[in-house]
């Protein structure tokens, strides 16, 4: 009988065992993912890769340590275990190392609710192929646009099944397809570049893909003859594509492991008004649908709804078992962990409070300013919240989109900027950061 992650789950937890581990639980993924892309109406590249990864994670006392492996057969989980705990007799003492008791355990989950494999067949490279030429033609067919980078197609599932000796044991698979196309046009050192892609957790949600090359191609021309803007203070706003990344900085800052160390520049906020009022951000680990969701964390915690900011207010931070015992605090089921490493705090899907207007509303109302669409590299300092970062994307004028532009920087302090944020209502609801649009009141820009 062919091993299923559930099966290699608990034949780890058993090896562990017998190897001594006074505790100990076991990761087995198993997946399938497949890659098309094309170049110039061609096939260009094809990947196709299945297999299984296992990893295990023993507790002796209050130490721990933590293996992975490709290979399966039993032998490869018995070396594993034994190494495992020889490791772990090395590892330092941390009195917050410790599976979750048996009463805080997720039971009862319905994973049908999540709806987050697709039903369907493997698709025939064939048909993902097709998908990729016709994004790249209708890239093509947009006036201005001189080449096509890249078009592609993809399909992935896995299955993974968490296991500990508490007694835990759960699993579940996800399923997701994709299109993508890049664009270029102009030559030489005129030459610029755009994007747009989809991915579904279920096939027949994705969207077309002559209408993946099309915006790929039309967002592309619209870049034709960027140059830098002058260096000044303005709004900026951030477009939606990009507006998310203002979020994950949120989430980094109250991350549990963030808050432990000291090195958040919201370390002191929790309680006080770091959005405008009116604006909450909410984890939805439940939504169906969604990349990000799961019936229970990587400790086996049941997940739930909960407010990190609500009416503007911080109201807590992201944790897992170590660092909500490190803060003499309650986990928030918030642990993630890879094969090889132990839980961590991090999110799944969030929302951020959609505003009233639309963006071009917003671009009406800042007058003069910046409208970001590409971010480039990354300056923050995690201590204080000091932001800089390239950007790429339009100048505003008299409330009108005037000319592309590139090479600039925007910086600013993030809770001074967080403070005035003004959404607008365009969020994609399908994403797992589901965040609009972000007018930022003033920033400083570096450019010509």
């Amino acid at each position: 009988m062919t091993d299923t992650p559930e099966t290699l789950a608990h034949a780890l937890l058993d090896a562990a065992t017998r190897a001594g581990a006074d505790a100990a639980d076991a990761l087995a993924v198993s997946g399938t993912s497949l890659s098309i892309q094309v170049l110039n109406g061609g096939l260009e590249q094809a990947e196709r890769s299945e297999g299984t990864e296992i990893g295990l994670r023993v507790i002796l006392g209050q130490r721990q340590a933590c293996v992975s492996a490709s290979d399966t057969k039993p032998e490869t989980l018995r070396e594993m275990a034994e190494r495992a705990v020889a490791m772990a007799r090395e590892a330092p003492d941390d009195p917050t190392i410790g599976l979750a008791n048996p009463d805080q355990l997720a039971r009862d989950w319905d994973i049908a609710v999540l709806d987050m494999a697709d039903k369907g067949t493997e698709p025939d490279p064939a048909v993902l192929e097709t998908a990729a030429l016709e994004a790249e033609a209708a890239a093509r067919a947009v006036e201005g646009v001189t080449q096509v980078q890249a078009a592609s197609a993809g399909y992935g599932r896995r299955t993974r099944h968490l296991a500990a000796t508490n007694g835990f044991s759960g699993g579940y698979t996800r399923t997701d397809h994709g299109i993508s196309c890049v664009a270029i046009t102009g030559s030489g050192t005129g030459m610029e570049r755009d994007y747009y892609g989809d991915m579904r957790l279920h096939r027949g949600d994705l969207e077309s893909a002559e209408k993946i090359g099309r915006i790929a191609g039309t967002r592309t021309v619209e870049r034709a003859g960027a140059r830098q803007p002058k260096t000044g203070a303005c709004p900026v706003l951030y477009d939606e594509r990009i507006a998310g990344s203002l979020i994950r900085d949120i989430l980094n800052a109250v991350s549990g492991s963030a808050i432990v160390r000291g090195a958040s520049w919201l370390r002191d906020a929790l309680g006080e008004r770091v959005l405008p009022k009116g604006l909450s951000l909410i984890e939805e680990p439940l939504r169906p649908r969604a990349s990000g969701s799961r019936p229970f964390d990587a400790e086996g915690l049941p997940t739930q709804t909960r407010a990190i900011i609500e009416d503007g207010v911080l109201t807590g931070w992201t944790l897992d078992l170590a660092t909500a015992r490190k803060l003499g605090l309650r986990s928030t089921a918030n642990a993630a962990r890879g094969l090889s490493s132990p839980p961590m705090p991090s999110v799944s899907n969030v929302a951020l409070t959609q505003g009233g207007a639309s963006r071009d509303d917003l671009i009406a109302q800042m007058g003069t300013g910046l409208l970001i669409t590409g971010l480039i590299g990354s300056s923050i300092n995690a201590n204080t919240g000091d932001y800089s970062r390239g950007a790429s994307g339009f100048w505003v004028e008299n409330g009108q989109i005037a000319y592309p532009v590139n090479e600039c920087t925007v910086a600013g302090n993030l809770r001074d900027m967080l403070r005035t944020i003004q959404p607008a209502n365009d969020a994609r609801a399908h994403l797992s950061t589901v965040c609009p649009s972000l007018l930022v009141e003033g920033m400083t820009l570096a450019g010509a």
